[in-house]
């Protein structure tokens, strides 16, 4: 199933299904067949294959030629949480219907507020906000946390998710990527907002490439 999954333009990881539309159960079915820890191997893979192949890279030819793979922390299973996602059924005209994000240009990007996640760490809880594209129908979650300017790139991480049936999510940190601004900087990215500034160390997911 992972090895079928393709890559979209400023979003590598997991595509959403269309529309948002919740998975069918036989999708669910074959994804609850894989251990998560092997899905997220065969995730890893597909992103180095793509760092190193593919014409939207932001690495240059020399080095993808010296690429290796890129750094995560290893997979840990408290990192997985399974939530529903509280959606948002805002009016166009209601301020809160866009999130406008600053981006590492100074520019602004629009994203559509679709919902939130909470979901419990170390004991704490903890609510994170989730977004969906104007110009397309994939959800994303743009975050920061307190490995970042360390273990992490400084602007932030994101991560995909699937909507499951019930628009219930598998919220996995480990699946946590850095745009490709922070490997060239000629490419543009959302900041994430303080709204999605976790007080917490999230230590699981992709590490800042030396």
């Amino acid at each position: 199933m992972a090895k079928k999954r393709k890559f979209t333009f400023l979003v590598i990881g997991i595509i959403l299904l269309i529309q948002g539309t919740p998975l069918l159960a036989e999708e669910v079915d074959r994804l609850k067949s894989i251990p998560q820890d092997q899905h997220v191997m065969d995730w890893r893979k597909e992103r180095d294959e793509f760092f190193k192949t593919h014409e939207r890279s932001p690495f240059t030819p020399k080095e993808k030629k010296n690429f290796k793979g890129l750094k995560y922390f290893p997979f840990d299973s408290k990192y997985v949480c399974y939530a529903e996602i509280e959606r948002y059924i805002f009016h166009i005209n209601n301020p809160r219907y866009y999130a406008t994000f600053l981006t590492n240009k100074g520019t602004n990007k629009r994203y559509i507020r679709y919902g939130k996640v909470r979901f419990r760490l170390d004991g704490k809880d903890f609510t994170i906000e989730v977004y969906k594209s104007i110009l397309s129908d994939s959800l994303f979650i743009p975050f920061k946390d307190e490995t970042n300017g360390k273990e992490t790139y400084e602007g932030g991480r994101y991560i995909d998710a699937e909507i499951l049936p019930g628009y219930k999510m598998t919220l996995d940190f480990n699946m946590a990527y850095h745009p490709s601004c922070a490997y060239n900087e000629k490419f543009i990215c959302a900041l994430p907002l303080e709204e999605n500034a976790l007080d917490i160390e999230i230590d699981a997911g992709e590490k800042k490439f030396p």
